[in-house]
């Protein structure tokens, strides 16, 4: 049991890291209030393609990141229970 303990947190300090990275690299997309007064349009290019972009790709990775995250913190907290 104490090896699984290990093994899984050294994973967890490896995506805790990675997504530290991740959020600290992307940038703020959200229009904010000018974008609700001023009609933000998705019907151009780049709203149809954002998900195949660098961008779209990071958010991706770190909503996965984020899920293993949280799964890795339930197990962690399942291990030292038992």
């Amino acid at each position: 049991m104490e090896i699984l303990k290990n093994v899984v947190i050294v994973i967890y300090l490896i995506v805790c890291v990675a997504l530290v990275i991740l959020i600290t690299k992307q940038s703020k997309e959200d229009a904010g209030s000018s974008g609700t007064i001023m009609g933000a349009s998705a019907s151009n290019f780049y709203e149809k393609n954002k998900g195949k972009t660098k961008e779209g790709k990071m958010k991706k990775l770190t909503i996965i990141l984020a899920v293993v995250f949280v799964i890795l913190t339930v197990a962690l907290g399942v291990i030292y229970v038992i």
